[in-house]
């Protein structure tokens, strides 16, 4: 097994793409990643090697993002903002932007788990094909063929 230092510089720019696909904030995807790095070296011992470990790692993490997502519930009225999205926008078009984004994450949470979550990582997350079928378990072509088909289902509910 590799050293810290060296898990950390060699997985955690893939680590923080997968939890910005989860949770689209990067300070809490910073903070997250953090939290499953800290949490994979106090288990290390754990790690068995039936599963890479960027896969191993994403799992910790989406056990910490589901983690946090509990909290949340717990804290009502605490939004997040993110400070970038207000850069050069004007009013009007940040509200079209808006409503734009709203409308297509609504379509997203209509699809099917497996395609929304294919979806959620390639489009927020800018993983490779090859990278999401690594993550859920299944290959890469299974990746592509589940990405198109999810998009054509979107681009239908938004024709009609």
């Amino acid at each position: 097994m590799q050293d810290t230092e060296e898990l950390y510089r060699e997985y955690s720019t893939q680590v923080y793409k997968f939890v910005f696909s989860l949770c689209h904030h990067h300070l809490l995807a910073e903070e997250i990643t953090q939290e499953t790095f800290y949490r994979a070296v106090k288990s290390i011992h754990r790690y068995d090697g039936t599963c890479k470990v960027y896969v191993w790692l994403c799992q910790i993490a989406k056990h910490v993002w589901y983690q946090e997502l509990d909290k949340q519930k717990k804290r009502p009225s605490d939004t997040l903002e993110d400070p970038s999205l207000t850069d050069s926008y004007t009013t009007e078009s940040q509200f079209i932007l808006a409503q734009d984004k709203m409308e297509l994450f609504k379509q997203l949470h209509l699809l099917d788990p497996n395609t929304k979550e294919v979806l959620y990582l390639r489009l927020t997350g800018e993983f490779t094909f090859r990278e999401i079928g690594e993550i859920l378990g299944r290959d890469e072509t299974w990746a592509r063929v589940t990405f198109y088909r999810g998009k054509q289902k979107l681009m239908k509910g938004r024709l009609s």
